[in-house]
């Protein structure tokens, strides 16, 4: 694109001849050629041989006018030629500055049309001639081309080729825009194009930047729009053209056509637009929250740069805190989870003049569509939502140590489904505060009685934190539906076994069924199990059995020998009191 701007050189000086071609002689009538019917011709005879498809507008009386054009006598014989000269002819027609035929002869020509004319002498120069060069009464032949024409009464003609169903913003006077455009002269001549250059025009509207036609032309577009835009040469680069070589000839027409790619203001702010917004949002991102979201990005004409669901991975980030550009920073914030908006950014709060990459040009404005999954701050605890609870009394509720079976369902906050214990046709099973689940599952499954139904919102970092795990994405919020099957008092930590009353006083010698003096595994299992089946005691809950009485009986057999001697067995509690006599 030109600016608007002096051109680098100066008009040069039309020949003597083709200033005389364009005084009005004052003649006499002559002769001239024999009209068809064998007497002299009385007007202009006009031939179009060729006529363009498209006719916008015909030539008027006061019009000016850039044409080519061949002039020869009767006999084929040249006397001028514009062609020769390489110098278009450039006059406004039907005030006296042509020969009366060939003002007549140009009267209701179109842009690319071609005639004949033959000029009888009367309607040329007449009886004198132009001496030297045009003899008396001389019948006058031209080859016409007409390449422009205007009048000082136009202004800016716009036509719009294609309008973007959605337009987000018009352009006014004081904005920046990026374009791409093909500029011609009115005969279809190209002069220049954004296309060859590798990237699109940018610059201000309205400022002085460009042109006066297309300063006006621009105004009121879409990004995404196209345009053709006709701008009359004293709107453009006038009676001096511009350019080495006449790229834009003197008093020319010029025809854009114009793809507006994007516009903003220098003022502008993140614009946001909800596109969905679930129901029940009762929590918004604030500074300071880590959030994973989706997101298609685009520039304003629609052409896709990135897309995280190309990657099949969630883009996580800290909001309000530089990690992301500062637009991206603004627009996240006020969202809810699951809903989705579009984040509208100008480039000075986005990659600025200089853009990013091969994607992202300078000055480029940037749109992202977004799908909030989840977001959590490191300050979080477990949210608890109680769903249900029993009618009956409650009595006991879960606490720290306790087994318990529960049933649950776990899945993202966007509604993806994990995990859920009924694929497994059997409640899970945990003892409270043993480090066999996530914390965050731990301290919701605490405080609820048996058949209670509840809704726990467990953060990453009380969850599977930055990593994730095996089905798990990393940073992600988990919700839990868990209902609580049943639960039972839980041992102190060390004990494999306790009783519910004090145990015998002779304790060795009631483990000792055979009196033998020695207890091997058969009779300590056989003591045991009748304690617990008697109620006299109960083992750790959530364990087998079997391999719970093993491991008792191997801490008891002290020698490791297969037997328990009465020096060799020790309650827990002595052992414990013990040690602590020990530490003192």
């Amino acid at each position: 694109m030109f600016p608007a701007g002096p051109p680098s050189h100066s008009l040069l000086r039309l020949p003597l001849l083709q200033l005389l071609l364009l005084v009005v002689q004052a003649v006499g009538r002559g002769l001239g050629r024999a009209s068809p019917a064998g007497g002299p011709l009385e007007d202009v005879v006009i031939e179009r041989y060729h006529i363009p498809r498209a006719c916008p507008r015909e030539v008027q009386m006061g019009d000016f006018v850039r044409y080519h054009y061949n002039g020869t006598f009767e006999d084929g014989k040249k006397f001028d030629s514009s062609y020769d000269r390489n110098t278009l002819v450039a006059i406004v027609v039907g005030v006296g500055r042509l020969i009366t035929g060939m003002d007549r002869g140009l009267m209701g020509m179109c842009v690319n049309e071609r005639r004949r004319l033959i000029v009888p002498p009367h309607l040329g120069y007449g009886s004198i001639g132009l001496a030297g060069l045009i003899p008396p009464d001389a019948t006058l032949y031209f080859d016409v081309v007409l390449l422009d024409v205007w009048n000082k009464e136009d202004t800016v003609q716009v036509s719009t080729l294609l309008r973007p169903p959605h337009c987000p913003r018009m352009v006014q006077d004081g904005d920046f825009v990026r374009y791409h455009y093909n500029g011609t002269l009115l005969d279809g001549t190209s002069f220049d194009t954004s296309y060859s250059k590798g990237g699109t025009y940018d610059t201000y509207v309205g400022s002085g930047w460009l042109i006066k036609g297309m300063d006006q032309g621009l105004l009121g577009m879409c990004p995404g729009e196209r345009r053709k835009i006709i701008i009359p040469p004293f709107l453009a680069y006038g009676e001096k053209g511009y350019g080495e070589g006449t790229v834009i000839p003197p008093h020319a027409s010029l025809v854009f056509h114009i793809l507006l790619i994007d516009v903003h203001n220098p003022k502008d702010t993140v614009q946001l637009e909800t596109l969905e917004l679930p129901a029940g949002c009762v929590r918004r991102a604030v500074a300071g929250d880590f959030m994973r979201y989706h997101y298609n990005g685009s520039l304003m004409d629609g052409t896709l740069f990135d897309s995280s669901y190309s990657r099949n991975h969630t883009y996580n980030t800290y909001i309000g805190q530089g990690y992301i550009i500062p637009g991206m920073d603004q627009g996240l914030q006020g969202a809810c989870i699951g809903e989705r908006r579009r984040i509208t950014i100008p480039p000075h709060l986005a990659y600025g003049e200089n853009g990013t990459g091969d994607k992202i040009p300078g000055s480029a404005v940037l749109i992202f569509n977004v799908h909030v999954i989840d977001f959590h701050n490191p300050a979080d605890v477990v949210e608890i939502r109680t769903l249900s609870r029993p009618s009956e009394t409650c009595n006991e509720t879960t606490k720290l140590g306790d087994f318990v079976r529960y049933h649950y369902n776990c899945s993202l906050l966007d509604g993806t489904q994990l995990f859920t214990s009924h694929d497994y046709g059997a409640p899970q099973e945990a003892t409270l505060g043993a480090n066999k689940v996530i914390e965050g599952l731990d301290t919701g499954l605490q405080g609820m009685c048996v058949g209670e139904r509840r809704q726990l919102i467990v953060p990453p970092h009380l969850a599977h934190g930055e990593s994730g795990a095996r089905g798990v994405p990393g940073s992600a919020v988990l919700l839990f539906e868990v209902e609580l099957v049943s639960r039972e008092d839980g041992l102190p930590t060390g004990y494999l076994f306790v009783w519910h009353e004090d145990p015998p006083a002779n304790l060795f010698e009631d483990m000792d069924l055979n009196k033998d003096g020695e207890v091997p595994p058969e009779e300590f299992s056989t003591f045991i199990k009748a304690q617990v089946s008697e109620g006299k005691g109960r083992l750790m809950p959530g364990q087998d059995p079997e391999k719970t009485i093993g491991d008792m009986f191997q801490n008891q057999d002290r020698n490791q020998d297969g037997k328990i001697t009465v020096e060799e067995l020790k309650l827990k509690s002595d052992e414990d009191q013990e040690r602590v006599h020990e530490e003192l």
